[in-house]
């Protein structure tokens, strides 16, 4: 199961994400974004995969909805805002998720451990949702500091 490979290789995961960040951006942005984000998305992502373990099959078009749901779109909004804060671009925070599914699967194969059909649509869902959550987030913000600006410009 996806889950057990991901719990029991959490610290693992978290440092090859390190890794792999750290080859795109600056070393004192690595750390933050890293420690941040990505143990709560991993947390996250492993209790969705143990609920969804336990629920009967559901149809391929049938979207998930539940409690960890909701808990993987507020992490993302706050990881979304707080790298615009470190000065990231929008293209980073989509590649920042890239990395955690690319480490995922390398860790997969590297362990033998298949990832099965559901699990896949799982992490994919997960993804997406923690993604698109964080880049809204990150427009969000973005225009909240864009309309400051202007507001500052506008009284002087």
């Amino acid at each position: 199961m996806l889950h057990e490979v991901l719990t029991s290789h959490r610290d693992e995961l978290i440092q090859r994400c390190r890794q792999r960040v750290g080859k795109r951006y600056a070393p004192s942005h690595t750390m933050q974004v890293v420690d941040h984000g990505v143990p709560l998305f991993l947390q996250q992502l492993i209790r969705t995969l143990e609920a969804e373990q336990l629920t009967t099959a559901r149809s391929v078009s049938e979207p998930r909805s539940s409690p960890t749901s909701t808990d993987i779109g507020r992490g993302a909004t706050l990881h979304g805002a707080e790298l615009l804060r470190l000065g990231f671009t929008v293209d980073q925070v989509v590649h920042h998720y890239g990395d955690v599914c690319q480490t995922i699967t390398e860790l997969a194969v590297k362990k033998g451990a298949p990832i099965n059909t559901d699990e896949f649509r799982t992490l994919n869902r997960c993804l997406d949702e923690a993604i698109a959550d964080a880049v809204t987030a990150y427009g969000d913000e973005r225009e909240n500091v864009i309309l400051d600006q202007a507001a500052d410009l506008h009284q002087r």
